[in-house]
């Protein structure tokens, strides 16, 4: 069964999240057999969050037991170091079988 991880990020340093985490977890994602859907800037809160500059992610995994290796795996422990001090974020994941 696929899964999704869902992530909602506060950036305050765009230009630096991007080059830096954003580059090399991109790798890392592919590498572990993910794929991003969505990814972007601009979500607009209605409901349960205050902050703005709200940015969404949302990438498909084979199953959720590889979305966990990756989110798991020392590789990317190092990765999001990168995105300290410049992003809140958010991060789900779930299983779910497609929509027909």
């Amino acid at each position: 069964m696929k899964a999704y991880m869902i992530v909602r990020c506060v950036i305050h340093d765009r230009e630096k999240f991007i080059s830096g985490y954003g580059a090399q977890a991109s790798k890392l994602l592919e590498k572990y057999g993910g794929k991003y859907l969505i990814r972007a800037p601009g979500a607009i809160p209605l409901e349960g969050i205050e902050e703005d500059n709200n940015s969404v992610v949302i990438s498909e995994w084979p199953s959720k037991k590889r979305a966990l290796e990756f989110w798991n795996s020392d590789e990317y422990q190092e990765i999001k170091k990168l995105r300290e001090g410049i992003a809140e974020c958010k991060v789900l994941v779930i299983e779910a079988d497609a929509i027909t």
